[in-house]
């Protein structure tokens, strides 16, 4: 049987000896792509650059199933991250005349910023798991794991998608949805209304028919349904980014998950018996026989509302939450290939496919990274929103583009007059790619003055949901180290660089503002 002991997410280091202090100019905690990044564009700036990586892995969300890369206009993409999807273009058959390739292989992504590092000389330290932050005169000093490793540095960069440097530094953060009118928006708060990822018949929600008195199938929250556009704690709904394939010679059916409950699955069982069969519609095909499997329709691999305590809790419970997304989602589609109770021309289709042998040979063919999509966000002295997003307001501080949708995945499920009903998905197109702002990844003066933040940025949830994409995250990255190096040269605050410089270095090096 599989080996899910390797799935942990977080496991206790049994290091004993006193490491070494481990000393930097700059030190970047989370080997997401955004980190990575950051990492080249110190070392091209010429400082002394080191990673503290919480897991056991590099390249985040990206070399962990997402391959069919979230874009919004490649045209916005520059700098390091268009070098990424260009060396894939030049793995693959590039699928655009410029060049890039925008879908790819976990393990390629994964080999590609290995190489990267290794080339520049950048040491990761892995299963480093943040415990304190040592601060002085209002600029981190160090920062302590759980293992007793120390890193010492005089220019820090959170990279990680939680926000947990950032948090233990003391910088201002929010977590949830606000209501529309804290920041004068549309799309933001409780969302009803959303035409995408919704059921589309309706299906009782109670664990007996037509009962409210037997309880709520697995999945519905017994919750008020509140007010369009009331701000709430909710956040989207987490999933993993599965990588499958259909190739005989490579495909490993997929196993029954430890604590597998197929009565967890009733729900979308009802779904399909009702007539619907779309949860795995949203299949993007890969090179070499392999897919991006994401979320898609009213029951899906999202496992909305399981991950709101995640942004803020302690490692063990994000422990015990990624290993709850690990049987929803590995159980979900071991149930669809194996249940009696799934139609069986649902149970053919799904057993066309399984996990790919020659991805994640370390974690039982298993993504090794929770899709984060939204955790803590800071809240900085400029705050990204919806009118950035629509061009009503215009950041002059460019450090990059964004230029996806306004996107939220669902946050709730609920029941409403005797139905389940999900809530908070919102996609909506906008009209060109905007400007982030450099004061959106700086904290406050006051809070830290050694500290930038190019993941969990200052936005409101909705802009967020645009901003949060991989290639965006990594242009952040890049721009997040140009000012560390600047600041660190200049011996300034992060928050007291000159703009003009920093455009300047960031147009040299291939960033489109």
């Amino acid at each position: 049987m599989t080996d899910f002991s390797q799935l942990y997410y977080y496991q206790r280091d049994d290091q004993s000896d006193e490491p070494n202090p481990v000393t930097a100019d700059l030190c970047i905690y989370g080997g997401t792509p955004a980190g990575v990044a950051a990492a080249i564009q110190g070392r091209r700036m010429g400082l002394r650059v080191v990673i503290a990586e919480f897991s056991r892995n590099i390249g985040g969300i990206t070399a962990s199933g997402l391959g069919a890369t979230d874009f919004g206009r490649k045209s916005a993409i520059g700098g390091i991250a268009r070098e990424f999807y260009m060396k894939l273009g030049a793995m693959y058959d590039p699928q655009d005349g410029d060049g890039t390739s925008w879908h790819f292989a976990p393990s390629v992504a994964q080999n590609i910023f290995n190489e990267w590092l290794a080339q520049e000389d950048v040491p990761v330290y892995f299963e480093q798991h943040l415990a304190s932050v040592e601060s002085v005169s209002g600029k981190i000093s160090a920062m302590t794991m759980e293992n007793g490793q120390v890193f010492k540095a005089r220019m820090f960069i959170d990279a990680s998608y939680e926000g947990d440097l950032m948090a233990r530094a003391g910088v201002s953060y929010t977590v949830g949805r606000e209501g529309n009118s804290k920041y004068g928006e549309t799309r933001n708060g409780i969302q009803f209304g959303s035409p995408y990822h919704m059921f589309n018949t309706r299906i009782d929600p109670y664990m007996i028919e037509g009962k409210p008195d037997s309880g709520l199938l697995s999945g519905i929250a017994d919750i008020e349904p509140g007010v369009q556009g009331q701000g709430d704690h909710s956040i989207q709904a987490y999933n993993f980014r599965i990588c499958l394939t259909d190739v005989p010679g490579n495909r490993v059916a997929f196993p029954e998950p430890p604590g597998y409950d197929p009565q967890q699955f009733e729900l979308l069982s009802r779904y399909i018996r009702s007539g619907i069969w779309d949860a795995m519609r949203l299949h993007v095909r890969m090179p070499n026989g392999k897919t991006d499997l994401n979320n898609f329709g009213a029951v899906s691999t999202d496992y909305i509302g399981a991950n709101h305590a995640w942004p803020d809790a302690d490692y063990a419970t994000r422990e015990k939450l990624f290993q709850d997304h690990v049987r929803y989602n590995l159980g979900m589609l071991y149930f669809l290939a194996n249940d009696d109770s799934v139609p069986a021309h649902v149970r053919e289709e799904v057993g066309q496919w399984g996990l790919p042998a020659d991805e994640f040979t370390d974690t039982a063919n298993w993504p090794h990274q929770l899709y984060i999509r939204e955790a803590r966000r800071m809240v900085a002295e400029e705050v990204m929103t919806e009118l950035h997003c629509r061009g009503l307001r215009v950041a002059e501080d460019s450090i990059g583009l964004a230029s996806y949708m306004m996107d939220s995945h669902n946050c709730r499920r609920l029941v409403i007059n005797g139905a389940c009903v999900n809530e908070g998905d919102v996609e909506i197109k906008i009209e060109a790619p905007y400007p982030v702002s450099y004061r959106a990844i700086v904290p406050k003066g006051e809070q830290c003055q050694n500290l930038l933040v190019p993941v969990c940025l200052s936005a409101s949830h909705i802009a967020y949901g645009s901003i949060r994409m991989e290639p965006v995250f990594m242009v952040l990255g890049q721009a997040a180290a140009t000012a560390a190096a600047i600041a660190l040269e200049e011996d300034r605050a992060v928050q007291d660089i000159e703009y003009g410089q920093l455009r300047e270095c960031l147009l040299k090096d291939g960033q489109v503002l």
